[in-house]
């Protein structure tokens, strides 16, 4: 299932190809719902606390801005894209799968001051081999999206795939809904988390959710040689979020997931740093204000093509998401 998840085309503002795979995974499930800006919502109607579990099912990519009279593609980052990362990389457009890859100016032909600079976006293109702005127009339109082309693959203990942020999220909670759970339980696959937590503000306004776990990839920096710059480790298991830039973590619903995580003996780290952000920074402010905490799946060298992930970590986060489910069948202010 992550497999056919990650490798899904779906852009921030253009989730179609991937919620449709999603749908299919979880309709059988519970009542399956599509609102008006594209989240998929799971209803497994209950009796007990209205609780949400959300990840966000868009990627990100790449829009088109122009196309030059020789054929390129200029076009400009949808999320938060390293451009450093980009020259070389290869794409693949959404809506026909046309291939193309990114290209710059050739370091035979920049000066040495070209040389010492950081790229910007107007010095990129993407290039399908066209060689004319009518050819490339046969295949190509402004507003069309693109994503990174990469292969999935499983090195070992690890996967290698563009989009684990956040399709890992999306298949450990289409798992985690398989179960039976004495709650009022929604399971939402938000749009539009990349350019803003668009999805998430609709969705948790209209579940209004006393209770919201958020599920991500978040990011993995144990490989840089600094430890302080370390915000989550592969291998160490679930990272439980304290706070970041846009929310801070309930603290009872934290406690609760840490007694859980020790109670069934499953590793677990805290997220260190406050850096970046996820959905639970607009799902905590629906309505009164919803309890809300998130667990995350480390994941190296996220926004990239070749983000990495330890199998270990998902199937952890994908337990103990399960078992704090269950646990919430009984009061935040009683004992597991």
């Amino acid at each position: 299932m992550l497999k056919e998840y990650a490798t899904s085309f779906g852009v921030s503002g253009c989730e179609g190809e991937i919620r449709n795979v999603i749908k299919k995974n979880v309709e059988e499930i519970g009542k399956v719902s599509i609102d008006r800006i594209g989240n998929l919502i799971v209803h497994k109607k209950g009796k007990g606390k209205r609780v949400m579990i959300a990840a966000h099912m868009d990627e990100v990519g790449f829009i088109v801005t122009n196309i030059l009279s020789d054929g390129r593609i200029k076009f400009a980052p949808v999320g938060g894209i390293d451009l450093k990362i980009l020259p070389s990389k290869r794409v693949v457009f959404g809506k026909n799968k046309i291939k193309g890859v990114i290209g710059v100016k050739p370091i035979h032909l920049q000066p040495q001051e070209e040389r010492n600079k950081p790229f910007l976006s107007k010095d990129l293109f993407i290039d399908i081999g066209a060689t004319s702005f009518d050819e490339a127009s046969k295949y190509i339109r402004i507003g069309d999206y693109a994503t990174f082309e990469s292969e999935y693959i499983e090195l070992e203990e690890f996967i290698k795939s563009k989009a684990l942020d956040d399709r890992v999220g999306c298949a450990i909670i289409t798992e985690a809904l398989k179960d039976n759970y004495n709650l009022d339980l929604y399971g939402v696959f938000t749009v539009q988390e990349e350019v803003g937590l668009r999805g998430a503000e609709v969705a948790s306004r209209t579940i209004m959710p006393e209770i919201a776990i958020i599920i991500e990839g978040t990011t993995c920096a144990d490989i840089v040689k600094d430890e302080r710059d370390f915000v989550t480790t592969l291998g160490l298991g679930p990272a439980i979020s304290l706070m970041d830039r846009t929310s801070a973590g309930n603290l009872k619903l934290i406690k609760r997931i840490v007694d859980v995580a020790k109670k069934y003996d499953i590793p677990f780290q805290y997220r260190k740093g406050s850096v970046g952000g996820n959905d639970a920074g607009i799902i905590h402010k629906a309505g009164e204000g919803c309890i809300t905490s998130t667990i995350s799946v480390p994941t190296r060298y996220i926004h990239s093509p070749v983000s990495m992930i330890n199998k270990k970590d998902y199937k952890d986060t994908l337990e103990l998401l399960k078992l704090v489910l269950h646990s919430l069948e009984v009061d935040l202010d009683e004992t597991n």
